[in-house]
């Protein structure tokens, strides 16, 4: 189902029944861009701690916007055992344009190449898209509001302002007393915005919104006054819609927080940054401070990326890089538990889906994500139990056993693997950093010995001295290949770090503490041979 701001406000009821009655919700985002094209020490690494890669990485979730948000609710089918129904909806979204607000955002071009290789619609995007804000932008707009120093600030709207205003101006001129006409095509806030506009600058007419437009009706100054009076159209309750249309899809964003749902994606560490930038706060600059806000939005976060990646050797699987491939080897003969598992079928309105593959449509890969962590646990629940069929297998019983992988986000090139949300994270597990001590090649860089590398293995590079860098890969294999390679080289020399050894601090403390040490040496020794 596909959703835009046309549809949005009428099926809120909807969506929120759905959300509340599900077990679980899968979730995906496209962007306008993935990653800016940060250079030198500002580009991500895996030398970097994960506070260092939120930092690098908080940088390109300001300059970027989302441009569709799929999410998939899943729901046990009553008095049908594991059988799931899935509800996928497609929500573009466009940052709201209102008084003040006027948000800017990039386009990545490789991001809108990769989405129109798989059909992405980008006129409903920019054109139908639901508006949204954060909680910051949301207070700046209802002080405004409420407070009557609202204005029409953009350019845009000024000028379909200024066209409407005229052609009331004229119409007013002819018509009588209890004449009305309609303005076509007028819909969500803006429709309110005129009427607020139409009101403050005309005081001898009245405004309806109905289902074909903005109704405007001549009236006395006294009939005028009467309906201003009355308790069903006061400007106050007027200014509370303006705002709850104005704030969109985080009117809905809120709803899925307060159900408390366990929220499901497939790498889903720039999905979660985008959701608290977009719709929540502005990103805090303290890493410690943006997990615990999104562990007290999100209580329960599965990341299947993670959840695979950990299980997928000892299945014996074959390496895969998508969803979707993911998704087609757990649907395939090598799963054990194929038949066993749960049955997952689409909702009524999402039937495209039953004989249609839709890559990067976001719902879509909501759904993949969803289905993909009811048939991993499967699997999981068949190891721990030993049994399968196993008899009547239950959502919670799930999350029992995805209890290891629950808040553990995957992240990519970074010095950790994963990030824990609802607690301290873990240590590195990468491969031992390497040391190369470079011999005769003046002036050498990090990019010329990444390149001498490269077609060896891919490690990130990072200079320690001038002759010295430090290499680090996340693959054991090519950490042991490029030690063996280069035993011996008589330039390139390439061993294990030590800190202890190497790194330049301790030497210069080193160097410090030996010279003190000397000096008082010497003192101690002058001090016994005097008089």
């Amino acid at each position: 189902m596909d959703v835009g701001a046309k549809e949005f406000e009428e099926s809120l009821p909807l969506l929120q029944e759905l959300v509340q009655e599900s077990d679980f919700v899968g979730l995906d985002i496209e962007f306008t861009g993935l990653r800016s094209n940060l250079s030198g020490p500002q580009q991500i690494s895996l030398f970097d701690l994960p506070s260092e890669w939120y930092l690098k990485t908080r940088q390109s979730v300001q300059q970027f916007t989302i441009c569709q948000i799929g999410l998939s609710m899943f729901s046990a089918i009553e008095g049908e055992a594991n059988k799931y129904v899935a509800h996928s909806c497609n929500f573009f979204l466009f940052p709201t344009t209102f008084g003040i607000l006027d948000s800017e955002f990039s386009f990545q071009a490789s991001s809108v190449q990769f989405l129109n290789q798989y059909g992405f619609n980008y006129n409903k995007f920019l054109k139908n898209g639901i508006p949204y804000m954060n909680e910051e932008q949301e207070k700046k707009i209802r002080h405004d509001i409420l407070s009557g120093n609202w204005r029409v600030r953009s350019s845009l709207d000024k000028d379909q302002i200024k066209v409407v205003i005229d052609e009331v101006t004229r119409w007013l001129d002819l018509a009588k007393e209890g004449d009305w006409m309609t303005l076509p095509g007028i819909a969500g806030f803006q429709a309110f915005e005129v009427q607020l506009v139409l009101r403050q600058a005309l005081h001898n007419i009245w405004t309806v919104l109905k289902d074909d437009g903005v109704v405007v009706k001549k009236v006395s100054k006294q009939h005028r006054w009467y309906l201003q009076s009355t308790s069903c159209d006061r400007e106050s309750c007027w200014k509370e819609n303006i705002l709850l249309s104005a704030k969109g899809f985080s009117v809905f964003f809120h709803m899925l927080v307060k159900a408390q749902k366990p929220l499901v994606g497939h790498n889903m560490m720039m999905d979660l940054l985008y959701l608290h930038e977009k719709f929540f706060r502005p990103l805090p600059e303290s890493y410690d401070q943006f997990k615990q806000n999104i562990h007290s939005l999100f209580p329960v976060l599965i990341d299947t990326k993670n959840v695979t990646k950990d299980i997928w050797k000892e299945m014996n699987f074959p390496r895969v890089s998508s969803l979707s491939e993911v998704y087609e080897v757990l649907n395939s003969d090598l799963n054990p538990t194929k038949n066993s598992g749960p049955e997952i079928v689409h909702a009524i309105s999402c039937e495209k889906y039953v004989e249609t593959k839709c890559p990067h449509e976001a719902a879509y890969d909501a759904f993949l994500c969803g289905s993909v962590l009811l048939k991993v646990a499967h699997l999981l629940l068949q190891k721990v139990h030993g049994i399968d069929p196993i008899p009547e297998s239950t959502f919670p019983q799930y999350l029992d056993v995805l209890a290891p992988y629950v808040n553990q986000v995957n992240l990519i090139r970074a010095g950790v693997p994963k990030i824990n949300f609802s607690g301290p994270d873990y240590p590195s597990i990468r491969p031992p950093i390497l040391i190369l001590s470079v011999k005769r090649w003046p002036g050498v860089s990090e990019q010329q010995v990444y390149q001498k590398f490269q077609n060896l293995c891919k490690f990130d590079v990072r200079r320690l001295t001038r002759n010295q860098f430090l290499l680090l890969t996340n693959k054991f294999k090519d950490a042991r290949n490029i030690l063996k390679e280069y035993r011996g080289h008589p330039t390139l020399r390439v061993s294990l770090y030590r800190y202890w050894r190497h790194s330049p601090n301790v030497n210069c403390l080193l160097q410090v503490c030996g010279i003190m040490t000397a000096w008082a040496l010497l003192a101690f020794i002058l001090g016994r041979s005097g008089p």
